[in-house]
């Protein structure tokens, strides 16, 4: 979104600002988040989510490389038992004392039906986009993040964006699901259909996802574009270009009075590389224009809009899987929700209009994206398409501010949380956002009934 040299002036300069008697340095910085102990007094090896803000000392480790392996430690380890792909939720979904699971030896493609892809749950999907790609096939969305498990993603809702393509879940036309029982139960919508329409999106509460059947699409190139452009403009283009664009997007840049669009078409066009990310350089610059100019809003947005608001456009054309996605080397904490379409944009301006009048601190872009609507039960997008609002704090900053200002906001328009992502609900406020959370609750009693899979987390989030 910003060439090299705009990074670094902006951001390598040594500039001194000086106004009303303070100085203040781009350079400066917060210093690192204490961390907790590498060990605790049992010797027990600290497990750390990616912000840094969710950890346990679980005393059981485990890595099974089959099924059967899955189902010894949902039996006999102590519990809670907990599966971590990548760590990337920001909700306390993983921390447990008892036996904590990865399952990145249980990976890969394992076969094929048609053209729908039986995949092992722990496989990531920065691997699964090359691995579909050797058969001509691809997924139909990606998240802008690719070092999930596809265990995670289905547990979280983690989704994409495009009006019309559904969260990842969305593809799933069978699963196998490991439960605390020694069962290994293969549903689909015929075949234990209650259990699939709780296990697409279950937070690992019912079981552990060891293998799940997805539909592909055929692997075609698209064609990325990403343009700065004024916010007002981003948002009277917003619906538009929904509909117009097989993927869009844009983040909205508190402070700035600029928006950064990015779209994504299919086409027939020959491959034009990406080129370096400029995503970290971007944010550096705007985290050196908070330190500069946080005592003046006004200069903050004139400063920004010298540097970045003539930004030349940026296109790439290649695979799905080499564009959707970008690499997140800047740690961050974040709260997205989803929104009814018709209060997507209403709730986003008063989002950045509390920002800007509140929090002079936040630099981070905001996403918003769209999704398309399903019906499995805990999807934030089951009964309708939803409009997501993410907001993110650098990882050195306060996010107390996310459940004090911003969560209200989402909440007063229908919003529902990413199931991943900061939020405060409990069962009393997501039973009223859910028509099925009842029907979801029975199931897991019948799957779990001695509670092995609840850590303190989702014992609050479910009421038990």
């Amino acid at each position: 979104m910003i060439s090299r040299r705009t990074a670094m002036v902006a951001g390598g300069a040594s500039v001194i600002v000086a106004a009303g008697g303070g100085v203040y340095l781009a350079s400066r910085d917060k210093p690192e988040p204490p961390a907790p102990p590498s060990v605790d007094g049992q010797n027990h090896l600290l497990w750390r989510n990616w912000s840094g803000i969710a950890y346990a000392y679980p005393a059981v480790r485990s890595a099974p490389r089959d099924e059967a392996g899955v189902v010894a430690v949902l039996q006999t380890s102590k519990a809670p038992v907990r599966v971590a792909g990548a760590g990337h939720s920001f909700t306390a979904l993983v921390p447990t004392d008892g036996a904590l699971m990865t399952l990145d030896n249980i990976a890969g493609v394992s076969g094929w039906q048609g053209d729908e892809a039986v995949v092992w749950a722990g496989t990531r999907l920065g691997v699964l986009g090359p691995a579909l790609a050797e058969r001509g096939r691809a997924m139909a969305n990606l998240p802008d993040i690719n070092k999930q498990s596809l265990g995670g993603c289905l547990g979280t809702a983690t989704h994409g964006t495009g009006a019309t393509i559904q969260a990842i879940h969305g593809d799933v036309t069978a699963l196998r699901l490991a439960t605390v029982s020694g069962e290994v139960i293969e549903c689909d919508a015929r075949q234990n259909p209650d259990i699939f329409q709780a296990a697409r999106v279950s937070l690992g509460a019912l079981g552990v996802i060891t293998q799940a059947r997805l539909k592909t699409i055929a692997n075609r190139n698209l064609h990325r574009r990403v343009w700065v452009e004024p916010l007002e403009e981003a948002l009277a283009k917003a619906e538009e270009r929904w509909a117009k664009h097989r993927n869009f997007e844009f983040y909205a840049v508190p402070f700035t009075g600029l928006a950064a669009n990015i779209s994504h078409d299919e086409t027939d066009a020959q491959a034009k590389p990406r080129g370096p990310d400029t995503d970290s350089a971007f944010l550096e610059v705007l985290k050196q224009l908070r330190n500069l100019t946080r005592f003046s809003a006004p200069l903050r947005k004139s400063a920004a809009e010298a540097l970045l608001g003539s930004a030349e456009p940026e296109e790439a054309i290649g695979q799905g899987w080499k564009l959707l996605s970008t690499e997140r080397p800047v740690r961050f904490n974040e709260m997205e929700y989803h929104l009814p379409v018709e209060n997507h944009l209403t709730a986003l301006k008063e989002v950045v209009e509390t920002i800007e009048a509140k929090r002079p601190d936040v630099f981070f872009p905001i996403e918003v994206r769209r999704i398309a609507a399903d019906d499995v039960w805990l999807s934030p997008f089951q009964g309708g398409p939803r409009g997501s609002v993410a907001v993110h704090c650098h990882y050195k900053d306060d996010y107390d501010f996310l459940f004090e200002l911003i969560q209200p906001i989402f909440l007063k328009y229908g919003g529902r949380p990413h199931w991943g992502k900061l939020h405060s609900l409990k069962a009393r406020e997501l039973a009223l956002l859910y028509p099925n959370w009842n029907d979801f609750l029975e199931v897991r009693r019948r799957l779990d009934p001695d509670g092995r899979l609840l850590n303190p987390y989702l014992k609050e989030l479910f009421g038990v």
